[in-house]
């Protein structure tokens, strides 16, 4: 798991668009990056639209949120149209980048064992370091969490 103060692993991944995506290329300004198990899945939507709901305070901070999860880029684009996302949603098929960051664990649902998406955000400053890691989130006042960390 990444720490506080540890440069943020960089990347390219394409978004719903099938646009890349490149986290240095971001240098300059805060960095939002939230990693979620499952598009259009209670827990997800209810942490997107969270993102969403807030889009413009984050905005207002000069933060860039970008979802990241293991699905594909048209699983990414259903979602976001459903819903309306401002954001990019990043495709990290393979889990690559998710096992870059150290959320790809292994889970245990109703006894059973499988690999999969433990819910992380991490905000990255603008010099592109790990400013600070939200583990195993909840979803409940999360995106206010985040935001008041982008601020602090």
């Amino acid at each position: 798991m990444l720490e506080a103060g540890q440069p943020a692993p960089d990347f390219t991944l394409l978004d719903q668009n099938e646009k890349s995506v490149t986290l240095s290329q971001l240098k300059g300004k805060p960095v939002v990056v939230y990693f979620y198990p499952k598009d259009d899945t209670p827990g997800c939507t209810k942490e997107a639209c969270g993102f969403r709901d807030l889009f413009a305070e984050y905005r207002k901070a000069g933060a860039t949120i970008l979802g990241i999860s293991p699905d594909d880029t048209a699983s990414h684009a259903r979602f976001a149209k459903k819903f309306e996302l401002p954001f990019s949603l990043l495709a990290d098929v393979g889990a690559k980048v998710c096992g870059a960051y150290g959320v790809w664990k292994e889970k245990n649902m109703y006894g059973k064992k499988s690999m999969g998406v433990e819910r992380t955000t991490v905000v990255i400053d603008a010099k592109g370091l790990v400013k600070k890691v939200f583990a195993k989130v909840k979803v409940d006042g999360h995106v206010d969490q985040v935001l008041e960390a982008i601020k602090g």
